[in-house]
């Protein structure tokens, strides 16, 4: 039998075979759409034997999964991750996944789970879709066995290597026979980052001592005796070679890439292509437009030198620096931000708030430990709670960590050069007893950013915040201690009768009158924090109430109010 091997031969063939059309014997695919579907005719009874074996396992392990039949595309994707990384962690050479098989007795029941008719999210095609989220891809493989019990759908993934395999911004885990994020499971995390190899650790065999300079070589011991005083007259009597090692910068010897990194000349970057070793400022204005770009070092007075060097030796150990990305400095006129491509490792920046200890989970060890020998990173403490704290003892506004775009592996801090809103600012100076939860929760209401409900009743119960949630603001209590009472009012509002009587009012005293007069009456004295469509569906349920009660009556349209008492109102109401 002549093979068709042309694309659209392959094309027509998976077609076929995916709708019964051809026999899987004769079927032979290599390597076509997303997944690879292996069904010739030398490994078909390979793949029946490989999967009889699978399930002849005693129970689920956590790089096998079976599925009676199907499961959400999202699920799916999920289980991909935490396969591959579990596969890593068992050092075993896939994660499995299979369909069609009763996950306590083993036995085949077949599936009619067809991954390449299934649609995932906004109707895009399953596999495609899959493999987009997956990051970095591993790899896997999508075999449809006809096995004599019944077809069985089998997802093949590769294990993680180097790093967590995460589904759209989300590493996953088996703990057991149970799925769970990574997140919530550090060690092991830290034991997938550390399986690989470490790009900061190798040695760059072109590169020699001439590669470093002096300079830095010398700023490096002085650093190196801060961090190990004892050994002040050791160190004077080391050569070049002999301190870099005892720095742990190099390996026996030789030069490495976190050497170069830390300690190289200008030119000496082009021995780390393709990585690039470069930290690029961009000065921009107020409207986001770009005044100048260097690639050269930038003195802020305007920000605390100690927060700025956390920052920029955060990027620097956690930059991953196979994916050739810059880490990007820009100041603009009220804040800096700071970009480095890689995930953000713990997850989440309250965690290593709380647990305020040093970084567990590094990119480049290597270069890690280099940089706790001379002295960049501290190993007593969390630098990132400290940065909160520095900033918070400014009195400045607490740094932001944008971990949106950690689908796309990138991770920007920005640090605030100026007061948000003095009343907070003031607060702090005032209220040394708030601890750093509270500073942060109060730092999130002075932003306008959303805090828990949970956390809005335990400012709200210590009279830190008020307002109706989610629409918070500082409480009145911070307001008079900052004498800023008058703008407190404007954001606050007033109680709810004081603008049910002004509605009362405006009807009597002019009316009929239309909506449009009541929003031009009501809105200004509304509070201040909420947008104008808030504004105006706050008049409406104001108007719904009157209405409702028996006060209020439309006479006119929809389209064309005309609204007037429906009876006599108290005097007392227009003498308060």
């Amino acid at each position: 039998m002549t093979i068709d091997t042309t694309e659209r031969g392959l094309e027509e063939r998976v077609c076929a075979m995916l709708t019964h059309r051809a026999d899987p014997p004769d079927a032979v695919v290599d390597g076509y759409l997303t997944g690879v579907v292996r069904n010739d005719r030398n490994n078909f009874h390979m793949n029946i034997t490989r999967i009889d074996q699978l399930r002849g396992q005693p129970t689920e392990m956590e790089w096998l999964e079976f599925k009676r039949n199907r499961c959400e595309p999202k699920q799916l994707g999920e289980y991909l991750s935490a396969l591959a990384n579990s596969a890593c962690l068992a050092g075993q050479g896939s994660g499995y996944l299979i369909f069609g098989i009763d996950d306590e007795t083993h036995e085949v029941v077949g599936t009619n789970f067809d991954p390449y008719d299934t649609k995932a999210k906004g109707n895009q095609d399953l596999l495609p879709w899959l493999a987009a989220g997956l990051h970095p891809n591993t790899g896997f493989e999508l075999l449809i066995v006809d096995h004599p019990a019944g077809r069985v759908v089998v997802f093949e993934v590769a294990p993680a290597r180097d790093q967590p395999v995460n589904f759209y911004g989300t590493a996953y885990i088996r703990v057991g026979t149970s799925k769970t994020k990574l997140s919530n499971h550090p060690e092991k995390a830290r034991a997938i980052w550390t399986h690989g190899s470490d790009w900061s650790a190798e040695v760059c065999e072109q590169a020699s001592l001439h590669d470093l300079a002096p300079e830095a070589i010398a700023k490096a011991r002085e650093q190196f005796v801060v961090r190990h005083p004892a050994r002040a007259t050791e160190v004077k009597g080391w050569d070049d070679t002999t301190f870099l090692n005892k720095a742990r910068v190099l390996q026996q010897g030789t030069l490495t890439n976190a050497a170069l990194l830390l300690l190289g000349q200008p030119e000496a970057s082009a021995l780390l292509v393709p990585a690039v070793a470069q930290i690029s400022w961009v000065l921009k204005d107020a409207h986001n437009r770009e005044l100048d770009c260097e690639h050269i070092d930038q003195e802020f007075t305007q920000y605390d030198p100690w927060v700025i060097r956390e920052a920029l030796h955060n990027s620097i150990a956690h930059q991953d620096y196979r994916l050739r990305g810059r880490i990007v400095v820009v100041e603009f006129p009220d804040r800096i931000s700071l970009t480095n491509v890689g995930d953000f490792l713990p997850g989440d920046v309250a965690t290593v708030i709380r647990q305020d200890a040093p970084q567990a989970i590094y990119r480049n060890p290597f270069l890690a430990r280099a940089m706790v020998e001379l002295n960049l990173i501290d190993t007593q403490g969390g630098g990132i709670k400290r940065m909160f704290d520095t900033q918070r003892k400014r009195s400045f506004p607490l740094p932001d960590y944008d971990l949106t775009e950690m689908e796309t592996s990138r991770v920007t801090v920005s640090l605030h050069g100026c007061i948000l809103d003095e009343r907070y600012t003031r607060l702090l100076m005032e209220r040394t007893d708030l601890d750093l939860n509270r500073a942060i929760l109060l730092d999130r209401v002075q932003k306008g950013l959303p805090i828990s409900r949970q956390e809005h009743r335990l400012m709200k119960a210590e009279g830190l915040v008020e307002g109706r949630y989610p629409n918070l603001m500082v409480a009145g209590l911070v307001a008079k201690a900052t004498g800023e009472a008058g703008r407190h009012i404007r954001e606050r509002g007033f109680d709810k009768q004081y603008y049910l009587d002004l509605i009362i009012a405006l009807v009597r005293e002019h009316g009929p009158v239309s909506r449009k007069e009541i929003d031009q009456a009501l809105i200004p004295k509304l509070p201040d924090r909420l947008t104008d469509a808030q504004k105006r569906w706050q008049v409406q349920n104001l108007m719904q109430a009157l209405r409702r009660s028996g006060q209020i009556v439309n006479r006119g349209t929809r389209a064309q109010s005309a609204w007037i008492l429906a009876k006599a109102q108290p005097e007392e109401i227009f003498d308060k």
